[in-house]
């Protein structure tokens, strides 16, 4: 069979008719990394069909609303014209829990021309790429995913709760790497792990993190549109098996008030496409000044790109000072107090870790963005900071504190949108803007309690 990176729709055909496929779910990640799309019919699923969406469809916001003028509809065109989706063999996989034999495919969106929709987040990470391969670059990544499980909770009014493992008892204490906390939810991780190889996700170690009922996941590491889509596809598959076992997956920045944020720490490289080496090493083992330069391009322009892997109101609660987040950019080796880490490794497998996106980040986005940061620091030969040898939750903050201030920073800083895109910078941008809007009009317990009667 031939190698999925080099698959062809007719190979895409063939993959379909031996597994005897009889619908293809259509599948576009949007702007919350929420799959859209359409389901078809095996025999409607052609090269020729040309299947389309509106543009507005991969840029809404997560409640489905959309901003009602504005900057956004420069980029987007106010009649909400069709794109074209078109999809990338490469991504097909079947669909492990339907009962008839389904294939989930992701697609890329295109506008008339043949372009790709810039502000589509797919469409981001390709041109983040594409940068590195105009430098004769290729970046790898491998990031770390953490998740909470809780019990249903059909009333948002209602606080979570941790779930009940096999013992028939919730977790009432923290169980960090313990191994009879992961066991309580066997039959979950065995699903889990099963649809994950039927599907060929990359995905490597599980472990139980600090907090009642959270995990994490690690990727192996590998090229970033690739682990993106993985990490995209992974997510809707934890959903699907938790709901299966009477219980919820949330990749929530903060779902649990007292228990430690979830985050997506993604550890990253840089080789030279000819040499294949690791650019961060020097020939003789030592850190080369390209390590040097990226770190300082992450310190340099993550304070203005955190909204785009902190993007709801929510993802600011986890970063807080001692709770396992980082509150600064400060950069250090083995060190995880710090925001930007790089940990002990052989001189080959340099990397470093970004420790400051948040797991309800949409991957592409978030992917993007670091990768974003760290090439503009090796174009610009950025020196970072000295390293941080302490706690570095003794140093200052440095981070935007709220979602609204976040969406200033980065609408000030141009750097970003050149290697972004324009296009893009202005519909998340706008698109956030929504959000934080509507969450404002809600009033909140804590103001009830602390306000009603003493102000």
């Amino acid at each position: 069979m031939t190698n999925k990176k080099s698959m062809t729709f007719n190979d895409l055909e063939q993959w379909l008719n031996e597994r005897r496929v009889t619908e293809v779910e259509c599948l576009v990640p949007d702007l919350t990394g929420v799959a859209r799309g359409k389901i078809l019919p095996r025999a409607k699923f052609n090269e020729d069909r040309g299947m389309r969406l509106p543009q507005s469809v991969v840029a809404m916001g997560v409640t489905g609303e959309f901003p009602e003028s504005g900057p956004y509809y420069d980029v987007i065109d106010p009649t909400d014209k069709d794109m074209q989706l078109r999809p990338d063999p490469s991504t097909v996989r079947i669909v492990p829990w339907a009962s008839d034999p389904t294939a989930q495919v992701i697609h890329d969106c295109f506008d008339n021309q043949g372009n790709l929709v810039p502000f589509a987040p797919r469409s981001v990470l390709r041109r983040v790429c594409e940068l590195y391969a105009a430098e004769g670059l290729q970046p790898i990544v491998a990031p770390e995913l953490e998740f909470y499980l809780t019990a249903r909770n059909t009333d948002p009014n209602t606080l979570l709760r941790p779930p009940i493992g096999r013992s028939g008892r919730a977790e009432t204490s923290r169980q960090a790497y313990s191994i009879d906390a992961v066991n309580e939810f066997d039959p979950l991780f065995e699903e889990i792990y099963d649809y994950s190889d039927k599907m060929e996700l990359n995905v490597d170690t599980l472990i139980h993190e600090i907090g009642a009922g959270q995990m994490e996941i690690n990727f192996f590491h590998a090229e970033p549109l690739g682990l993106a889509d993985e990490v995209f596809l992974f997510k809707r598959t934890v959903r699907e098996s938790a709901l299966r076992h009477d219980m919820y997956a949330t990749f929530m920045a903060k779902p649990i008030a007292g228990e430690p944020g979830s985050a997506m720490h993604v550890h990253q490289s840089i080789l030279n496409k000819i040499t294949g080496k690791n650019i961060f090493s020097n020939e003789d083992g030592t850190p080369s000044e390209a390590f040097m330069h990226y770190i300082g391009g992450l310190q340099r322009y993550i304070p203005a790109a955190m909204v785009l892997v902190a993007p709801y109101v929510n993802s600011y609660r986890r970063l807080s000072r001692n709770t396992a987040a980082p509150i600064n950019i400060e950069w250090g080796y083995d060190n995880r107090t710090v925001g930007i880490r790089s940990p002990i490794s052989a001189p080959a497998a340099r990397r470093v870790e970004n420790r400051v996106i948040g797991a309800d980040a949409n991957p592409y986005v978030a992917l993007a963005m670091t990768l974003a940061c760290g090439y503009l620091g090796l174009k610009n030969k950025i020196k970072p900071k000295p390293e941080m040898k302490g706690d570095a939750y003794l140093a200052p903050h440095s981070l935007p504190r709220s979602l609204g201030e976040a969406l200033d920073w980065l609408r000030r800083e141009s750097d970003l949108h050149e290697v972004l895109g324009k296009e893009f910078i202005t519909v998340y941008a706008e698109v956030k803007d929504l959000e934080f809007e509507e969450f404002m009009k809600v009033i909140s317990p804590w103001e009830r309690e602390h306000l009603l009667l003493h102000v």
